[in-house]
């Protein structure tokens, strides 16, 4: 690992300070200004010839800044003739944008790829990926490493969790409640919702039985929290004695935060692909599990030529 070199931007220091304590490492020198007309200028504090660069950054809010930000690192250590360009996006934004729904509309999960590419990029590592087919929009290597294992330990060991049931808020999650229930030896419930424009949603019913039990409702991603807080309201009245949430990207945008917290959730569990610390200080219930074990797991894999999948399943039991 003396050739391996992990950098923090913007929008993941924290993150990136716990990667490199579990790597017993120091994290990489750089410094980014923003000018006053927007402009972005990235600086390496030290050389990264022939060594092997990991940058850590979330492209989440404000997402263009953060975007510019990697790629203008890339760039800066391509030009330093570095030995690879490994880039960690624990939160890959525009990952919505997957597909064309609609005629005209573009596939930006799509350019966000050949972007980092052609910067120079040589691996890309995402987690929980919003459509597992991003992977492919990639010529190189490219993992998405999963949150479950991190949230179902979480959940397992958890004295309080009683019959517990996994709930899925549609039926597009059912594949990511049923891994979950796997973990937890549970059952599964849908619930059936329609989506009437961007960002709101409305639940219609519940396929599967929660009274009486402790409904766990898990998705990929919670934005402005308004499926969600509907999920929990109608999970409380269908009589389920405590709904927990889980998810792996805490985006909260808006009125997440306010929602939640007016909400009858005993728990809101998400993981630090973005950074939470703002939002922990207005939201009691909120629980940050840290995937800075899985990714160090994983960086340590790739830079020993060892197996992924064997490191990625011990990580969190550390």
């Amino acid at each position: 690992m003396e050739n391996t070199i992990v950098f923090g931007l913007s929008s993941s220091q924290e993150l990136a300070q716990k990667i490199c304590e579990e790597l017993n490492m120091p994290l990489g020198k750089s410094k980014t200004n923003h000018f006053a007309d927007g402009e972005i200028l990235f600086e390496l504090g030290e050389s990264v010839r022939g060594k092997h660069v990991y940058f850590i950054q979330s492209t989440n809010r404000p997402v263009n800044d953060n975007l510019m930000e990697i790629l203008i690192g890339i760039d800066a250590c391509k030009r330093a003739s570095a030995a690879s360009i490994n880039c960690v996006i624990p939160y890959f934004g525009y990952a919505r944008q997957d597909r064309k729904a609609k005629p005209r509309q573009p596939i930006t999960a799509k350019l966000v790829a050949s972007l980092l590419e052609k910067a120079g990029a040589t691996r890309v590592v995402t987690v929980d990926l919003h459509a597992n087919q991003i992977q492919g929009f990639f010529d190189i290597p490219a993992d998405d490493i999963t949150s479950m294992g991190l949230i179902g330990d979480y959940f397992k060991h958890k004295a309080d969790i009683v019959d517990p049931v996994v709930v899925s808020p549609d039926h597009g999650g059912t594949v990511r409640a049923r891994n979950l229930a796997d973990i937890l030896g549970a059952p599964v419930a849908i619930i059936d919702k329609r989506r009437p424009r961007p960002n709101v949603a409305v639940a219609m019913n519940l396929l599967g039985d929660v009274e009486g039990k402790t409904a766990i409702l898990i998705d990929d991603m919670v934005d402005t929290a308004g499926t969600l807080v509907s999920g929990i309201e109608m999970l409380k009245k269908k009589g389920a004695k405590d709904v927990y949430a889980a998810c792996s990207h805490g985006v909260l945008s808006g009125p997440a935060v306010e929602r939640l917290r007016n909400s009858e959730v005993k728990e809101f569990v998400c993981t630090d692909t973005i950074d939470q610390s703002e939002n922990v200080k207005n939201l009691p219930q909120e629980v940050v599990l840290s995937v800075a074990p899985l990714i160090s797991a994983l960086i340590q894999a790739v830079e020993t030529n060892s197996s992924l999948s064997t490191a990625l399943s011990h990580a969190f039991e550390r």
